[in-house]
Order: C-alpha cells, then structure tokens, then sequence
C-alpha cells in the first residue's frame, strides 16, 4: 500500500482531537483532510484515489452513525473508522453490522488507530481493483458478437456443446469454435473460469481476491 497515495478523511468536532489525528496520520505517511462536521465532509470534493472516514459518532447536527446510513442509502462505500467517547457495546455492534472498519473508544491508543485505518485502505484498495476489473471485462463482453454472447449464456447455464448446438440449430463443431472465441476474448482460461467471468458479467458473482 503506498501511503501517499491515500487519503484519510476526518470528521471530528473537537478542534484539538482533529489535530492531533492529522500529526498523527501525517507522520506515517497519509495524507489528511479534516472537517468539523459531516455536512461540510459532504460537500468536499474527492480524489480518486484509495481513502477512508474516520469519523466521530457524536457531533452536533447529523450524528456519525446517521451519516453512516446517508452514505449507505447514497451507495457510497467509503470505510468507516468510528471514533466516540461514549460509545457502548450495541452502537458499536450496529455500526460494525452496518459495515464499519472498527469502533475505538476515547482515548484510544495511537497504534489500534493506525491499523483501523490501514484495514480501511486496504478495504477501498481492494474495491477499486475489483471495479476497474469488472469494468474491463464489461468492455471486453462488449466486444462479442449476438450469437457468441447467446453462448456464453448457455455456457454459465451448464450447458453442453452438444445442447447449446441443439438449441441454438447449430452444428457442434460451430459451437466449439464460438466458444473458444469467448474465451479467448473475455480472458479465460478454463471453462470454470469463463463460468465465473459470465457469473460477474451478469452480477451475480464477486471478483477473487
């Protein structure tokens, strides 16, 4: 993971905790931008780039667990640290089911916010190679014609050649040859593989690891 490249997003009302976070993520590398609520982290403009929240559950205005289902409601994945000086044990099972990295009381030790928020940009790491993967192959989908897509739906359904060539009133021999351009133009190398590629194509299957 190169720290540079990431960003870490903080939102805390405490002018002194907000300050004391961006020393501390600025020493290891990270850059930092601070707010001192959740609407004005709202109307931030954003990088491109691998980053994570840390975030303060109470605030005035909108709470950080409220801004947390705003950004789930909205399909913003951004990770979510939550930093709170009166939290307990079911606001810190309900933020951490609703998708939260970690849930550290105050005062919290430097290195277990440090590793929250690494597992947090990691996280973001993680999802961005997963779309730019998912968006490559989409393009490469593109690129196939009518019929050799009406193979590759009968190839995820488990089809045989032979089926898919009774199906389709074609000879198998003309399957055969539809089929490996498929796979030669999505990238795959197996017919398990091309399976799942057609599974994430479709989105009904997730990206490997």
């Amino acid at each position: 993971m190169d720290r540079q490249a990431a960003t870490v997003f903080v939102v805390d009302d405490d002018v002194s905790v907000r300050e004391g976070l961006d020393s501390l993520l600025r020493s290891v590398g990270y850059a930092v931008t601070c707010f001192a609520s959740v609407r004005e982290f709202a109307l931030a403009r954003r990088p491109g780039t691998p980053s994570c929240l840390v975030l303060d559950v109470r605030m005035p205005g909108p709470s950080g667990m409220d801004f947390q289902a705003e950004l789930a409601a909205l399909n913003d994945p951004i990770p979510i640290v939550f930093l709170t000086g009166h939290g307990d044990v079911p606001m810190a099972v309900r933020a951490i089911k609703a998708g939260a990295v970690e849930f550290l009381l105050k005062p919290f030790r430097e290195q277990d916010l440090l590793d929250a928020v690494r597992v947090a940009i990691e996280k973001d790491e993680a999802r961005r190679r997963d779309e730019a993967a998912l968006a490559e192959l989409k393009e490469r989908f593109a690129t196939l014609t009518v019929r050799e897509k009406e193979v590759l739906a009968f190839v995820a359904q488990g089809r045989l050649n032979k089926q898919i060539a009774a199906d389709l009133g074609l000879s198998e021999v003309t399957i055969k040859v539809h089929r490996g351009q498929v796979m030669r133009k999505l990238g795959a190398a197996t017919l398990a593989e091309l399976v799942r590629l057609a599974d994430l194509i479709s989105g009904t299957g997730r990206a490997a690891r």
